[in-house]
Formats: C-alpha cells, sequence, structure tokens
C-alpha cells in the first residue's frame, strides 16, 4: 500500500471533475505533478492534453493507449528523455516539448508520421536532430534556444516546412542550406551572432525574416512582399514603400496618358468613345422586339 501511494499522487482540487467530465479537452497543466494520473491513460476519448509546467520525467508506458490524441503539450516539465510512448502516438500533429532538459530524440520518433507542428524550442540540443527529416507533413519547427552552431547540408530533405525558427541559438554565419529552403514562409534567427546576410531573393515564399540581435550591419535583399525585423529593416522597408508608391503613382500616370491619347485619336478620327462596350455620348436608344 505504501509503494501504491507513493507512485499515485492525491489528485489537487478540481481535477476529479475534469477526468470525469469525458471532454475530448483536457487540461492539466500547473498542477505540481511529479508523475501523472494514471486514470489519464484511461481516456481513450482524448483528442488535445495539455500537462505543462509540472514537474513530470516521465509517462507511464501505458500513455500511449491514447491512440485518440492530436494535440500534446508536455513543456516545462523535467523530461530528459523523449518518452517512448509519446512515440507511439501516431495521431499527433501536434506537440509541444518546450523548456524540457532534452538532448536528442529517440529512432521511434519517426513513427509520428502525421506531425504538423513541434516545438522544441529551450532544451539542449547541440546538433539537429535528423529524425525529423522522416516526417513528411512537418510544416512548422520551433527550436529557439537550443545550442545549435550549424544545420546539416541535407536539411534541405524537410520540403513540407514553412515555418522555422532557430532564435537564441549559437550561429555565427548565416546556415546556406535554408537558401534551397523553397517553402519557407517564415524564418526567425534572431538573436544569433550572424555577421553578414546573403541575398534571400530566391526563397519567393518568404514573408517574414526576423534577424534582430544579430550584429548584422544592413538587411539582406529580399522580395517585394518580405516583412523584415531587425537592423535596418524599418528604414529599409520605408524606402521599399515609397519605391512601391513611386511605381505605383507612375503607373496610373501612364495609364492616365494612353487614355486621353486614344480619346483624341478617336475625336480626330469622328468617332464616339466607347467605355465598357456602350457609346458614351450615344442617344440612340436600345432595339426594341417588333
Amino acid at each position: 500500500k505504501e509503494v501504491v501511494e507513493e507512485e499515485e499522487e492525491e489528485l489537487p482540487l478540481g481535477v476529479e471533475e475534469l477526468l470525469e467530465s469525458g471532454d475530448p479537452v483536457l487540461d492539466l497543466s500547473y498542477r505540481k505533478f511529479k508523475r501523472l494520473p494514471s486514470r489519464v491513460c484511461e481516456l481513450m476519448h482524448l483528442e488535445k492534453l495539455y500537462v505543462c509546467g509540472n514537474r513530470l520525467r516521465k509517462v507511464p508506458d501505458s500513455f500511449s493507449q491514447l491512440q485518440g490524441l492530436r494535440t500534446l503539450a508536455l513543456d516545462f516539465n523535467k523530461l530528459e528523455d523523449v518518452p517512448l510512448a509519446v512515440c507511439e502516438l501516431t495521431s499527433l500533429t501536434h506537440l509541444y516539448l518546450g523548456s524540457n532538459r532534452l538532448m536528442t530524440l529517440p529512432p521511434e520518433f519517426t513513427n509520428l508520421k502525421n506531425l504538423r507542428c513541434f516545438w522544441l524550442e529551450s532544451n539542449y540540443f547541440q546538433r539537429f536532430p535528423r529524425e525529423l527529416y522522416d516526417l513528411p507533413n512537418l510544416k512548422s519547427l520551433q527550436m529557439g534556444d537550443n545550442r545549435l552552431k550549424a544545420l546539416p547540408q541535407d536539411f534541405c530533405r524537410m520540403e513540407s516546412l514553412k515555418g522555422l525558427w532557430l532564435y537564441g541559438n549559437r550561429f555565427e554565419t548565416f546556415p546556406k542550406v535554408l537558401l534551397r529552403m523553397e517553402s519557407l514562409e517564415i524564418l526567425d534567427l534572431d538573436k544569433n551572432k550572424i555577421t553578414e546576410l546573403p541575398s534571400l531573393k530566391r526563397l519567393r515564399t518568404l514573408h517574414l525574416f526576423s534577424y534582430d540581435h544579430n550584429p548584422v550591419k544592413e538587411p539582406p535583399k529580399v522580395g517585394e512582399d518580405v516583412f523584415l525585423v531587425g537592423e535596418g529593416a524599418a528604414e529599409f522597408m520605408e524606402i521599399r514603400e515609397a519605391r512601391k508608391e513611386r511605381r505605383r503613382k507612375a503607373a496610373e500616370e501612364e495609364a492616365e496618358e494612353l487614355a486621353q491619347e486614344l480619346a483624341q485619336e478617336l475625336a480626330q478620327a469622328g468617332e464616339e468613345p466607347v467605355i465598357h462596350g456602350i457609346l458614351k455620348n450615344s442617344s440612340s436608344k436600345p432595339a426594341t422586339d417588333e
């Protein structure tokens, strides 16, 4: 009995009602759990489970029974390894493991083929985890505040990636392999040690690039619609918008001049101007059925 009592903590106030609610969403965040209540693993109807901000070092093996889970948040715990039971939750699309003590991913992590969004920020990764290459649907990857100094040359295998957060790492040069990431829409390299940025014009889908808090003296060359955050970005975008406005006005003036020239030519030829297929000054009446 003493062993059972040691393993199964007394449930905090209100948790019993949550476990019995039948709701597909369960939030057990910031409850000071050292162990996940075993009853959670019996809730087969769960689709979203939030267990953030506790003191978990592991989860029970029976956790793998929760095959309906789509979203799992285990950030702000004390995990030193990704639980293998989590790697068996093959329906997961969103997984949050930030602010733990992780350094690697297990080989079994490649089972999570449906994963679309993975947050792994504020951990201890020194090398990029290649297990992520085998996740064909991964679109959003958050690896800020780790210890990465470089990206592998085959990083471009992550063809479906649209959002990449690498702020607060240890990059001293811009990872050139990123120039081959043709689907990237968001790229965040804040708070690194990068001194020079290449042209990013080849990244045609890029919408946002953040390079703030790097020792960079000027912004990179980017496409016309890319929003920049960093040294010199505000001035750069002001100049770019002014240039766009000048081009727009010039195009309007040119179109107006062409319209005037056309009207003059028609007047000289004795023809009435046609607007949207209707004679502008015509006094003729529409035909009527006899």
